[in-house]
Formats: C-alpha cells, structure tokens, sequence
C-alpha cells in the first residue's frame, strides 16, 4: 500500500526482482533493456485496467456469446528521452495507441525541466492519455508534461512511472489531483544533486548506453 491516495504501488515478486536487477551498478544494457520491459508490461497492466469496454455478439465454434471491445481510445506520451523505454510495452497492449512526444531535459544547475520539443496528435481531449517516464523524481517534468497536456484540454490523465520519490509524488497530488500514478517503487528520499536514492542512476543514460 501507498500512502499517497492517488497512487497505484504495484507489489510483486517479478517487479521486486527486476528492480534489483535495474538498480545494481554491474547489470549490462541488455539486461537493463529487458528488466524495464518486463516491469513496463505490468505497469501497463494496471495502468489500462480502467479502460471503458463495448459488448457485442459474437459468434464462437460452438455458440454465440458476448464479445468485449475497448470503448475509448488511448495515447501515450512519454517524456523524452527515457521515456521512451516505457511506450513499447503499452503498445503491446493496445497496438492502435497514437503516439505523441514531450521533450524535456534536466538542468543540472537548477535540477529543473527545460522544455525543447512537443508533438501531441488529435484526439488527447477524449482519449485515455498515458503520461510515461521511468522516474519521477523532484516532479518538475512531470508536472510540466500534464500541465501542458492539460492546456491542450486532456480530461483522462494517467502517470506511468518506474520508481518514485516522495518529493515528486507530493507534487503531482498537489498540482494534479485528478491524476492517478501507476509505479512499481517509491524510494525514499532525494539527495542534493536532486537523485532519487536509493534509485538507479540515470535511467536515460543507462538504457541508452550513454552513461
């Protein structure tokens, strides 16, 4: 369980193992590669389960019955660059998602968001919007992001995120109340350089191999 009300903590024995295999300093980037994918897949998991759904008749082999279909669409935005490692897996589960892109990047003076590039398709007021970043840390890109997506009239907003700090969350449920987080760890702290501790590093740099 989470102590932040709006925030999904998912606990599980495959998530616990591949966290460790992330946060150790030795795991080369192919095991990196497919520890975030197998964590990203159940994070999607969860982060769809709200979808609306249509029923319909269909016919099996042997009798008709009720079919399912989802009933809204969806976009996932992650946020450049590391977000990146995250939307396959979404995309796994809905294959039709549009795809739009936030990029942001930290000042290492200021530990703050400095927007470069934005990209979002049509259809962000009604879809499911997935806002996708391995870490949330001071909670500046992030907030940045859903603001951003809120301007151009989001309404169904969700944060997809691999390991958290309490700082970032504190922000979000202030700034974003009407936006649920799905991650698979909240860590404990920020240090000064504004990592998240214990963390693992840059997730950016370590899944893109420029560390």
């Amino acid at each position: 369980m989470s102590d932040f009300k709006n925030v999904t903590l998912i606990k599980h024995p495959v998530v616990n193992r591949d966290l460790t295999i992330l946060r150790d300093v030795n795991t080369n980037i192919s095991e990196f590669r497919a520890a975030i994918k197998r964590i990203a897949m159940i994070l999607a998991y969860h982060a769809l389960k709200e979808l609306p759904q249509t029923t319909f008749e269909v016919e099996t082999p042997i009798q008709k019955t009720t079919g399912y279909d989802i009933d809204q669409g969806v976009m996932v935005v992650p946020i450049l660059r590391a977000g990146l490692s995250l939307s396959d897996a979404l995309l796994q589960f809905i294959p039709d998602a549009r795809v739009g892109h936030l990029g942001m990047e930290r000042n290492e003076t200021t530990h703050q968001p400095e927007d470069y590039y934005s990209n979002i398709p049509d259809g962000v007021e009604d879809d499911m919007v997935l806002v996708v970043d391995p870490m949330l840390a001071t909670g500046g890109s992030a907030h940045d992001a859903l603001s951003f997506l809120e301007d151009k009239g989001a309404q169904h907003l969700r944060f997809v995120s691999l390991i958290c700090a309490p700082e970032g969350l504190q922000k979000l449920e202030e700034e974003h109340p009407n936006v649920h987080t799905i991650t698979a760890a909240i860590d404990d702290h920020l240090n000064d350089d504004a990592f998240i501790v214990p963390g693992l590093g840059d997730a950016g740099d370590r899944y893109f191999g420029t560390t």
